[in-house]
């Protein structure tokens, strides 16, 4: 295990939200050190192309995350690619605890994220970026006038209906139930539009084409006979997110998901501890609303660390 070192701030996950709060406590002066355990940039990374970031019109997931790693290095943070597995309180402060390390810090801001739940078909991995998508806001934009599948039954998956209905040819909505668990007065919204077709009950069973999505193939999940194929070029999957707060549930209140209850202000049950990003309670979750998160939370942090002389 390596020796312990000092920081003013400890800020565990690389994404958008966990990079700006770097960004933000290091030009106010304080010690910080990120640590991430996949990938830095987060999710983003994976995305072929931005176009709803204000002031950039048009850029890869990659070059974002590099552009905003590379601004918190010249600011001299610390960064570090580790798994954090505990986060214990001390007389002063924390104790970050990795696979690889111990890490004090006198505040520590939780920027985990959330990772979207995948269908689990074999190819899906493999076209992230190249027809499939987990966010209809996101990539909505680049499906216009042509057909697309939404997955799922909730309120996420009927609204990314809709406004894919707004920019594209048709919308197929596939739910592998009957009934969908959205609001009512979505189902109806829903209902009403004429370039949205109910596909119930089906679950998505091969994910068909080469380098790009061509086509969705379903089956009757009561009678596995019953199939469907959908000729598609975009494949939306709203099936819900994993928050990953199980290692800090014993420090601050999560909510009946799994995320950590904060509101606008980013502070949690624990004094000293803040959240950023989409590990929080929220109904938003996209760069610039990630990118607000890590501003509030390390202003916070800031006030809370001058308040104590740090």
């Amino acid at each position: 295990m390596s020796a312990t070192h000092a920081y003013d701030c400890v800020i565990i996950g690389g994404g958008t939200a966990g990079l700006t709060a770097a960004l933000y406590l290091l030009r106010a002066g304080k010690r910080v050190l990120v640590i991430e355990k996949q990938v830095f940039g987060g999710q983003i990374v994976s995305s072929d192309c931005i176009e709803n970031f204000p002031t950039i019109a048009r850029i890869s997931g990659m070059e974002y995350a590099d552009l905003l790693v590379q601004q918190v290095l010249d600011l001299g943070c610390d960064v570090t690619m580790e798994e954090v597995m505990e986060i214990r309180d001390t007389q002063d402060g924390f104790e970050t605890r990795t696979d690889s390390g111990t890490y004090r810090s006198a505040g520590v801001i939780l920027a985990t994220g959330a990772k979207h739940r995948a269908l689990g078909l074999p190819n899906e991995r493999e076209l992230v970026g190249n027809g499939v998508s987990y966010c209809a806001v996101c990539d909505g934009a680049f499906f216009r006038d042509r057909k697309v599948a939404v997955i799922g039954g909730g309120n996420t998956a009927l609204q990314s209906a809709l406004f894919l209905s707004d920019l594209c040819e048709q919308v197929y909505l596939v739910h592998r139930r009957a009934q969908f668990r959205a609001h009512q007065h979505t189902v109806d919204a829903v209902r009403k539009r004429d370039n949205i077709q109910l596909l119930t009950p089906y679950v998505a069973h091969c994910i068909q084409g080469g380098e790009r999505v061509q086509g969705l193939e379903l089956v009757d999940p009561q009678d596995a006979t019953n199939t469907l194929r959908l000729s598609v070029d975009g494949i939306f999957v709203t099936i819900g997110q994993i928050p990953q707060n199980e290692f800090v549930q014993h420090l601050v209140r999560l909510d009946e998901q799994g995320y950590i209850a904060a509101g606008e202000n980013c502070v949690t049950s624990h004094p000293g501890i803040y959240v950023a990003g989409d590990c929080r309670s929220k109904q938003l979750r996209q760069l610039t609303t990630a990118a607000a998160d890590g501003a509030v939370a390390a202003m916070a942090l800031c006030d809370y660390l001058n308040a104590r002389n740090v």
